[in-house]
Order: structure tokens, then sequence, then C-alpha cells
């Protein structure tokens, strides 16, 4: 006789739970159940393919779907159009954490919820794709703003990080991670150039990004355009009557045409702005998620081409 272990998997309280059962089975008995499964632990661990991957919200899951490509999975934790600073992790999240190979994570402070998630998933390695981006302190808080990824040569940085890492945990993916990696970084140089040379199309004097959250600085480092904002980063939103009032002095200072809003960000706090200010609301850009299927905005880079053709068209009135 020998011994069969069987897993089987079931949803208890909005929690996956996987048990095994101890069975005893002879020896043919074993061979039936083997063919009937495809094959042993062996061959299936042998065919086995590439990574699981999970990452902290949509931005960093596009980036990373791109250079693993087919070769894997990849799975984000925070939804399309919620607030990743502030995100509460529910009990499938542990679950989806806990069942992958990795875990990659933004860094500089973004995913504040992190501790409690990784202390309830397990083992599970977890990788910071921002090493090595030189970050913009935040003004009146302490730490770095970790919108990183609104500068294309900080996403171009973070790829090779991810290929660094991804060729250490699976060398037989290495071809497929460099190729993909090289094609993708392509793509982003050309974004790159593209979106310096729209943005320099726009007037000096209307040179600002104005918003709630002033999450643009690196881009407006990049791609040389002043920024501003209500507040500073949303895991500390407040929207007071002086901090709305500040931000409106800077648009009429400017004598901007247009504000925007954010589609993750509560849309009423910069409306008040736009009616004070005596401006008008050009459009929703894409700060902390890509956008739902059908909004031109599915990816990283169809979402920073939709950001600039609403800067572009709003500030050029």
């Amino acid at each position: 006789m020998k011994e069969l272990v069987l897993t089987y998997v079931y949803v208890e309280g909005g929690i996956v739970v996987k048990k095994r059962l101890l069975l005893l089975a002879s020896a043919m008995v074993m061979s039936l159940f083997l063919v009937a499964c495809g094959g042993g632990d062996e061959e299936q661990a042998g065919t086995k393919e590439g990574l699981d991957i999970t990452t902290s919200f949509s931005i960093l899951g596009d980036i990373v779907g791109n250079v693993i490509g087919d070769r894997g999975t990849v799975e984000y934790i925070v939804p399309i159009g919620e607030e990743p600073h502030e995100y509460e992790p529910i009990p499938s999240d542990f679950q989806k954490v806990s069942d992958s190979d990795v875990f990659y994570i933004n860094g500089l402070g973004l995913e504040e919820w992190l501790e409690k998630l990784v202390q309830n998933a397990g083992d599970i390695p977890v990788v910071t794709l921002s090493e090595g981006v030189t970050a913009i302190p935040l003004t009146n808080e302490d730490g770095d703003d970790p919108h990183i990824w609104l500068d294309v040569q900080n996403v171009i940085l973070m790829v090779n990080n991810l290929v660094d890492d991804l060729v250490e945990r699976d060398p037989d993916g290495e071809d497929t991670y460099r190729a993909n990696a090289e094609a993708y970084i392509q793509e982003l140089e050309e974004l790159d150039a593209w979106i310096k040379a729209e943005m320099s199309t726009i007037a000096e004097d209307f040179r600002m990004i104005a918003i709630s959250e002033d999450a643009f600085r690196y881009f407006g480092q990049a791609y040389g355009i002043d920024t501003a904002g209500i507040w500073e980063i949303n895991s500390h939103e407040e929207g007071t009557p002086s901090q709305i009032s500040g931000l409106v002095d800077k648009i009429q200072e400017r004598n901007l045409p247009a504000v925007f809003v954010e589609t993750t960000v509560d849309q009423r706090y910069m409306e008040t702005v736009a009616n004070n200010a005596g401006v008008e609301i050009a459009g929703e850009v894409y700060t902390d998620a890509v956008g739902q299927d059908g909004s031109g905005a599915e990816t990283y880079i169809k979402m920073m081409e939709h950001n600039v053709n609403v800067f572009v068209n709003g500030l050029s009135q």
C-alpha cells in the first residue's frame, strides 16, 4: 500500500481554504490516479514554466506583464479605480499573495497597508522595484513622493530591476524576459520622446498642472512643467479652506485656462477650486491606476498618452 495525498479547495467566510487528505492506495490504484491527473508530482513540477506573480497595483501589474509575457501569470491587489495609498486588504488578497512566487511593490511609502498583508500571506519574497530611483522628497511630510512611474525614465529603471530579479528566480526564462524587456523599453523610449515634444507645445505662461494631489512632480521635472495640488499626497489629504485658497491663488497668478481631476480621487475638491478660480476642469487624468476596459487608458503607455493629450488640450486654450 502507498500513501496518496489529495488536496481540495473550498471557500469559507470569504477565504479560500486548501486542505490535504491522506489516503492509502494500492500501487495499481495509485498508477490509475496519476494517469488521470496527467502524471506524477515530478512530471507536473517539471512542466511548470515561469512564475506566478502578484503586484501591489494595476500600473505595476501592466509593467510586469509586458516583461513576463506568456511565461507566467500576473495579478494585482488594488482594484482599478481605488486609491492605493489607503487601500485596506481583503481576505482574498492574502490568498492571492500567498499563492505567488513573488510580490512586486513600488515602495517609497505607496503601500502603507503592505505590512499587514505580508504578515498574513506567509513567507513570500517582497521585491521593491523602485531601487535606484532618485526620489523627490515630500515638502510638508516625512518621506518621498512615490509617484515615480509618471516619469517614463523611472519606469525603464524599474523594468531593468524587474528583469534582474526574474532571471534570478527563473533562469530558464532569461531569453524571454530580456527580449520582452528590450522591446518594451523601446516603446517606453518612444513614449518619453513623444511626451517631451507634446509638452513643449504648451505656452510658457500656462505650463502648470493644477490638481488635487500634487502627484505629477516627477512628470513635471522630466517634461518641463510646474505642478501644484491641494495636498501633497492622498494618504494625508485634507482639503482645508487654506489649502484650497492657496491653489486658487496659484491658478489665478498664472492665469491658467484649466485644471484637472484624477480618476481615483473625490472630484468635489477640484470642483470647488475651479469654481473659485473661475476656470474649467479640462478632463480626468490617471495617476494611481490604469483605466478600465474601454477607457483608452488600459495600459501604462495608453494611460500616459491619455494624460498628455488632456494636459495639452486643456492648457493650450
